[in-house]
């Protein structure tokens, strides 16, 4: 007979444990070896999902081709549209205000309330449909509202009111649900989804998302006022409208039916695993990052093409947390707190970020108006069936050529970036980044003529894919370094700060900086009066935000 050690003991289950807990995830039939992974962990207690085929996890990320889709959409067209209504220029800015203003004071109950939703349908699902439908409605007041308000009022000055109100309505609508979809739709993910099949799944939303992107710029370029769907449908707004919602409603429904949700209470998982929790600090521990006694989930880093406006969206629900004490935890005070005790290399890299962003969003929310009114000369406030209009409205329609330049040039630096990193490093490619960008959009205004503007443009998705990957690169390094310096110093039971704050810091610079040039930009616009100073304003910050890189922004080897 062999005697069992004392490190052997320890590891036998105690009589009548509960090894097997195999029901917290729905069965799924497929090849042996796709699903082995999932076993052993388990046994003990770890439940992994099971794997899921390339089919799920593609139709799964359907819903981002479609969100960025409409996005594109939006992007191009708002100002023009508001615009067109009548909408006076010293406001036109102020419509992208109000959604990160809800976004900073909605996000935490919304990311809560999907956590904890028991509909039989799952918890994620519920709220994805809803913001879904709400998408839709936002885009169909927004593309539709001028159309319906002339069918419905005959007075002149109460129809052009009317307008705007439907109009800027239908513009918040679509934007506080398309900014906050995205929480529910990565929580989802990581629910149904291994640690594999999470990274994978990543991966193909990305790509969908830089797709969508593409052919909604592409859609907005077409001149469809004089296609024979245009005279169909009535005016080139709603031919654009029928394709933003059927590409909306279609890859949404795939999405919704990609991957079964188990409902909460009925045999899902009940505490997060370990792998989706991660500590902002140690218990002992009550410095930057610190909130009370109980560890807070990590967000969902996204990786978007240019509408990143709800960045912060999945700061609360992008991980598993059914734990309603775990769940106060995370609140907007606790946040803004622990963001302002941080260290100063992480604040730097926050006050660089809001730099980027405010140049960046200057730029492209307002781009297509900038083509239209300085490129093209044309005025929007011009009668629909004048020349002036007509010619406004075509510089709308190529600088949707620009902005889909902006997407794949967006997608081809991110390979270029892989191909410069052993050469200049991190810090170096975030100030080539912004002195590109501040560069390329300094001589679009000084210059502002079709062929160099167009090709410009390239410039822009060198700024967006900085932006997207960079700065969280940084963290992740300062992280390695941190936890290298500890480990040295033999502080072993010590726990590191996890990146769960540092990332929640950074993705809120992005509605912090709409905030900015919603609530800034137009005033500055009503007194120069001229757009122009919308690219100037963009590379102005950039360049400033190039030589913050250059002093503050701590090297990394």
């Amino acid at each position: 007979m062999t005697l069992l050690t004392d490190e052997e003991l320890c590891r036998v289950p105690k009589p009548g444990a509960d090894i097997t807990a195999m029901g917290h995830y729905p069965e799924e039939r497929g090849p042996k070896s796709e699903y082995l992974d999932s076993g052993d962990s388990a046994v003990f207690g770890a439940v992994e999902p099971p794997r899921r085929s390339r089919r799920q996890l593609v139709l799964h990320s359907a819903v981002m081709f479609g969100r960025e889709f409409c996005y594109a959409v939006e992007g191009a067209f708002v100002t023009p549209v508001l615009l067109s209504v009548g909408l006076p220029r010293s406001l036109y800015s102020l419509v992208w205000l109000i959604s990160p203003v809800l976004g900073f004071v909605l996000q935490p109950v919304i990311g809560s309330a999907s956590d904890r939703c028991g509909s039989p349908w799952g918890r994620r699902r519920p709220y994805i449909l809803s913001l879904g439908v709400m998408m839709l409605a936002g885009l169909a007041l927004f593309l539709n509202g001028d159309y319906v308000v002339s069918a419905i009022v005959t007075e002149r000055n109460s129809k052009k009111t009317w307008a705007i109100v439907v109009v800027m309505c239908g513009v918040v609508l679509f934007d506080f649900a398309a900014d906050f979809i995205d929480g529910p739709v990565k929580a989802y993910l990581f629910d149904v989804c291994s640690h594999q099949d999470k990274e994978r799944g990543l991966h193909y939303h990305a790509l969908l998302t830089g797709l969508g992107g593409a052919c909604g710029y592409l859609v907005g370029a077409m001149d469809w006022g004089h296609s024979a769907l245009g005279v169909l449908l009535g005016s080139e707004y709603q031919v654009i409208f029928f394709f933003s919602a059927l590409s909306l409603s279609l890859f949404l429904s795939l999405h919704l039916f990609s991957i079964p949700e188990t409902p909460l209470g009925r045999g899902g998982a009940t505490e997060p695993r370990p792998s989706d929790t991660l500590l902002l600090l140690g218990n002992q521990s009550s410095g930057y990052g610190a909130l009370p006694r109980e560890p807070v989930p990590e967000p969902e880093l996204r990786t978007r093409s240019f509408s990143a406006l709800g960045e912060a969206n999945s700061v609360t629900s992008s991980a598993k947390q059914p734990n309603k004490e775990v769940q106060k935890r995370m609140t907007l005070k606790s946040l803004l707190l622990a963001m302002i005790h941080m260290p100063n290399h992480y604040r730097c890299l926050c006050i660089c970020h809001l730099l980027g962003w405010t140049a960046f969003l200057c730029n492209m929310l307002f781009f297509t108006d900038f083509m239209g009114q300085i490129v093209y000369k044309g005025n929007p406030y011009a009668d629909h069936n004048s020349t002036a209009y007509n010619t406004y409205e075509r510089g709308v329609e190529v600088g949707c050529w620009g902005l889909c330049i902006n997407a794949v040039s967006s997608a081809l630096y991110s390979y270029v970036q892989r191909l410069l990193l052993p050469y200049i490093g991190l810090k170096g490619l975030y100030f080539v980044g912004y002195l590109v960008f501040g560069l390329g959009t300094s001589l679009i205004g000084l210059f502002p003529n079709i062929i160099a503007t167009l090709t410009l443009c390239s410039v822009f998705g060198v700024m967006s894919s900085t932006l997207y990957t960079i700065p969280f690169n940084l963290i992740s390094e300062y992280h390695k370094q941190e936890e290298a310096q500890r480990k040295m110093r033999e502080e072993e039971g010590e726990r590191g700060r996890g990146t769960g704050v540092d990332c929640a810091a950074l993705t809120c610079m992005v509605q912090l900086a709409q905030i900015f040039v919603g609530a800034g930009l137009g005033a500055l616009v009503n007194m120069v009066g001229s757009v122009i100073v919308v690219v100037l304003s963009a590379s102005t910050v950039s360049l400033i935000g190039c030589l913050f890189i250059a002093l503050f922004i701590r090297h990394v080897e």
